[in-house]
């Protein structure tokens, strides 16, 4: 971390609008990105997945199509 001095602190952070701040947390996510392959999951995360899919798998109810949800959604409105 060659330019940690440069990071802004919380309190600086706290000045910016909320807007910039998300813009802020948008830019640091986009730099994480293409480097997220890179960090191994650990075995705890692959068993829960493994666990979930089993789970979906053998329940057999896939729920419902999105248009379904969504237009009850929009009649509840």
């Amino acid at each position: 971390m060659a330019h940690v001095a440069s990071i802004p602190k919380a309190a600086e952070l706290v000045q910016l609008s909320v807007s910039d701040r998300l813009d802020l947390m948008d830019e640091i996510r986009a730099s994480i990105a293409p480097g997220a392959n890179a960090i191994p999951l650990p075995e705890w995360h692959m068993a829960e997945i493994r666990r979930r899919l089993a789970a979906f798998a053998a329940d057999g109810n896939h729920g419902r199509h999105a248009d379904e949800v969504f237009a009850e959604l929009k009649r509840r409105l």
